[in-house]
């Protein structure tokens, strides 16, 4: 007799997260209700029992002062308003794949679309995705209930639609019903929402079963996908859905009996080992108990499979690890890190349990080679996809420049970031981003074929996000005369603008130097970081008008307080006109020599006398503040000197 065990046997990544946040919440919060069942699986929620954690069926059932876990198969839209609008705290532990679902839906029946669903209208999972649905859904779990809808509805064939699926649903009846939807609805697009895990586990279950005498499935009874499972595998052979040890049947063992064996998403590693060890209490052979069969079938190894390692020897160049079978096994330190300096007993030491993966397998040598790198990049793999699927911001790397782009690498994931989403502005020289320690968003992650995926992300998701909190965070602090520092971020002919965190100031040209200049490049530059103050706000078209110049640097300021009315001083002539001379008294103040000023004589024409450039002494013998006019006279100057023979 040979045992086969079905490698994807066991809790998903949406079971797995659900029961994990459920008695985490257990932990955390003193009275903890799951609306419904956490999972299909009894076990489990006798587990959550004993700790306190009680399932109900409704809203109203929800017991005061209790938080709610939401369950993985989700909740409609108004479940969320109730629990809202009501002020009962919960946790979402709506499996990622699903909460997906309900976006499409939602997204689409506001367009108007019609909305169809492969799936069980009464399982949990499909009434939440139908209470997203703003006009309802139409439900179908085969192709026949599908062929009917559409033939008592024949308008519906017409009109925009989208087809989605239960994350459970059959694989097989799904294919069928999305090649019949194709060539009927002429307005439809297909999301293929079934979850890998679901489509990986119902795939190795056909194959198992085409090979077995006898098929046992274990998970809970009413758990739609062990259901499905039990249903797939009863095409090719006698097949068992039990849910626990108790159940298993008496198999009639032949010389060349084969025995598979999976498990639904919802059961437990714990339930998969008791029916193990229960199997090697009753059914024997003369040479081996089943138990020992299925345990020798769980030890052996093959490329690709997960094992668990104690390393018992430490070299320069590679570490050996034993992992429960006849080989010996290693971990080259290339299939250890990726850090070409590191060294191996920094990382581990004998005695220490890692997670590997198996890479090549030499039964005539009794050797396996493992990888530690390769079981994180896997995982690494799983954090992206969910990321694509959460909008979970992730953190990593930029290892490399590339044409179009960067590479970052996240979680052990290369994920290319095109130049347009690597900073809110244009970065010219990508070579910068190099090094750098960045934050980003998965925009997508597609199989393109062969094993191979496309990931694309972007770090100015992120930047936007974050700039629109420091936004708000501004317009509810800023006021007139507040002060800021910034970052000259841009210039223009008419001034700089200036980022006050979040948000951009302009300080107009007139406004950065105390002097005429004609470009503010003249003051500053793209970088500096300025001390500035908020001159004026228009909250309505949210803008900010910033000042820059220095108060005590004002040259009225300066003439205020240094040259008094009745002070000679030299100047200089900066231009002339018909009725007189402007002559600079210090940087930024002009004053006039009106023609009548210039001399005691009479002067018909200001440039007999003066030309731009030349300098003389002045008298200052009026100043308007107000109206910022200054004026001076040569005159003056000349009168007031003494005559020759006057002094004694």
């Amino acid at each position: 007799m040979r045992i086969k065990i079905a490698k994807t046997a066991g809790f998903c990544f949406g079971v797995d997260r659900a029961v994990k946040i459920a008695f985490d919440a257990a932990e955390e919060y003193p009275h903890v209700v799951t609306l419904g069942p956490i999972i299909h699986n009894p076990q489990i929620v006798e587990q959550l029992a004993g700790k306190g954690v009680q399932a109900v069926e409704a809203p109203e059932q929800i017991p005061q002062g209790a938080t709610v876990v939401i369950r993985s198969h989700g909740v409609g839209r108004s479940i969320y308003d109730y629990l809202e609008r009501s002020g009962i705290p919960y946790v979402d532990a709506t499996c990622p794949f699903v909460a997906k679902i309900h976006q499409i839906v939602t997204e689409h029946s506001e367009k108007g679309c019609q909305i169809l669903v492969a799936g069980d209208k009464n399982h949990p999972e499909v009434e939440g995705i139908i209470g997203f649905c703003k006009n309802g859904a139409r439900v179908f779990k085969s192709l026949a209930e599908l062929e009917e809808i559409t033939a008592k509805t024949p308008d519906l064939a017409k009109q925009p639609a989208i087809l989605v699926a239960q994350t459970t649903f059959n694989i097989q009846e799904w294919r069928k019903s999305a090649i019949f939807a194709k060539k009927v609805y002429t307005n439809l697009i297909i999301f293929d929402t079934i979850c890998n895990a679901t489509e990986m586990r119902q795939q190795e279950a056909i194959v198992l079963a085409k090979e077995s005498d006898s098929m046992v499935v274990i998970g809970g009874k009413n758990s739609s996908n062990t259901m499905k499972l039990a249903e797939i595998c009863g095409q090719y052979c006698q097949t068992f859905h039990i849910e626990k040890a108790s159940e298993l049947p008496r198999f009639d063992l032949s010389a060349n009996c084969v025995i598979g064996v999976t498990a639904g998403a919802s059961t437990p590693a714990c339930i998969i080992k008791e029916v193990q060890e229960t199997m090697n209490e009753f059914i024997t052979t003369d040479e081996l108990s089943f138990g020992e069969m299925l345990d020798q079938s769980f030890k052996s190894t093959y490329n690709g499979k997960k094992e668990t390692g104690v390393v018992v020897g430490v070299t320069p160049t590679e570490i050996q690890v034993d992992i429960g079978t006849k080989h010996t096994g290693y971990v080259p330190l290339s299939e250890l890190t990726d850090d070409p300096n590191v060294k191996i007993e920094d990382l581990v030491k004998v005695g220490d349990e890692i997670e590997l993966l198996v890479v090549r397998v030499n039964d005539v040598e009794g050797t396996v080679v493992l990888s530690k790198k390769r079981l994180d990049a896997i995982a690494g793999m799983m954090k992206v996809q969910e990321a694509a699927e959460t909008g979970e911001i992730l953190e990593g790397n930029v290892i490399e420049a590339v044409k179009g782009g960067v590479i970052v690498s996240t979680n052990g994931v290369r994920v290319f970031v095109p130049a347009s989403q690597s900073s809110l502005s244009r970065v010219e020289n990508l070579e910068e981003l190099v090094k750098q320690h960045v934050s980003l968003k998965i925009l997508e992650c597609k199989d393109i074929g062969r094993g191979r995926k496309r990931i694309i992300g972007s770090m100015k998701a992120v930047m936007k996000e974050q700039r629109k909190v420091l936004e708000e965070a501004f317009w509810q602090t800023v006021e007139v005369g507040k002060k800021y520092t910034g970052a000259v971020k841009s210039l223009t002919s008419y001034g700089a603008f200036v980022d006050l965190g979040g948000v951009d100031g302009m300080i107009h040209i007139s406004e950065l130097s105390w002097n005429r200049i004609k470009h503010p490049s003249e003051v500053v530059k793209v970088g500096d970081v300025l001390e500035v103050y908020v001159k004026d706000i228009d909250a309505e078209k949210h803008k900010i008008s910033l000042g820059y110049k220095n108060e005590q640097e004002n040259p009225w300021e300066i003439l205020k307080n240094e040259y008094p009315v009745g002070t000679i001083t030299k100047v200089k002539i900066v231009s002339i006109t018909t009725f007189g001379a402007f002559a600079q008294i210090i940087p930024g103040i002009d004053g006039l020599i009106h023609i009548s000023q210039i001399s005691a004589d009479r002067v018909n024409k200001v440039s007999d006398v003066l030309n731009v450039g030349d300098e003389v002494e002045a008298k200052i013998t009026e100043i308007d503040f107000e109206k910022k006019r200054v004026s001076l006279s040569m005159r003056a100057v000349n009168e007031s000197a003494p005559e020759d023979g006057d002094a004694e």
